[in-house]
């Protein structure tokens, strides 16, 4: 199992229009060998005195935090479909983002324990 995890800021009133977003990738994802996609909107985030998740995303007043994850069979996949990603992206087909992509931050991640899936 390979994760990508994805923390975000996007501005509360796009709520709709990110979920959406997020519906129709989920299809591409799946098609490029991707076993699970959340998209998870932030209900309880907490302001920290040293980091927390808005001061990671710079996020502003009326952005909410996105913490998101995929997750692949093995990173092979996952490379192979990035790679199949930047060669088939079409700016045309998803539009403008509802966020602000330079604030994103993204990685990959292989799980050192995992409780409820696969144990």
């Amino acid at each position: 199992m390979y994760i990508q995890g994805y923390l975000l800021a996007v501005p509360t009133k796009n709520k709709e229009t990110y979920a959406k977003m997020a519906k129709e990738a989920s299809d591409m994802f799946k098609n490029y060998g991707a076993t699970e996609m959340v998209e998870a909107w932030e209900v309880d985030v907490k302001d920290g005195k040293h980091t927390d998740f808005r001061m990671a995303t710079k996020a502003e007043k009326d952005e909410s935090i996105v913490f998101s994850w995929i997750i692949w069979p093995d990173k092979e996949t996952c490379d192979a479909a990035e790679k199949k990603m930047e060669e088939e992206y079409d700016p045309e087909k998803f539009g403008e983002m509802p966020f602000d992509g330079k604030r994103m931050m993204w990685g990959g991640f292989s799980p050192v324990f995992t409780f409820g899936r696969d144990d």
